[in-house]
């Protein structure tokens, strides 16, 4: 089955398995153990002096957007391997590119989430402006993305192959 949806993200079981243990450990045992900080710390009396307190708030605030962000990101992802298309640009190959056509000046990275690569090859999701302005092109084309400070940036396709991990 191949889906090209955008918000999918290809996983390997590896990284699917660590990403649903560590949701089971964030919602389950971490998710009590914060509760015994907060309660523990409310005991210790005045909350608006009270930084054990505070900072155990704030540690559950932290706790629950991963929560929140990984069952997101379960809920979407593929196991497997991402669509074997080569020489297109889609979530889960690896890009070569040249900036403004210079082949000397060129960038090699996997277009996908970071929970889908291990961390030995530069990852940009397909929603980063870099990503979202090669997804879908081919070898030989152009893209045009727009830089943090505001500029335009062309960059050349030179490769792109399926993710091996």
């Amino acid at each position: 089955m191949t889906q090209t949806s955008e918000n999918v993200t290809w996983l390997t079981q590896e990284a699917y398995d660590q990403l649903k243990a560590e949701l089971e450990h964030l919602s389950g045992p971490a998710r009590a153990e914060i509760t015994e900080k907060i309660a523990a710390a409310r005991e210790e009396g005045d909350l608006k002096e009270n930084a054990g307190y505070h900072a155990a708030k704030e540690e559950q605030g932290k706790q629950e957007l991963r929560v929140r962000q990984l069952t997101q990101l379960l809920q979407t992802a593929k196991v497997g391997e991402a669509p074997a298309a080569t020489g297109v640009v889609a979530p889960g190959t690896v890009v070569t590119i040249a900036f403004d056509g210079d082949p000397d000046d060129t960038l090699e990275f996997l277009l996908a989430s970071r929970e889908y690569a291990s961390s030995d090859i530069e990852t940009y999701s397909p929603q980063s402006p870099l990503g979202a302005g090669v997804n879908g092109k081919k070898i030989g084309d152009t893209a045009v993305y727009e830089l943090p400070n505001g500029k335009k940036a062309t960059v050349k396709i030179l490769e792109a192959k399926p993710y091996s991990g």
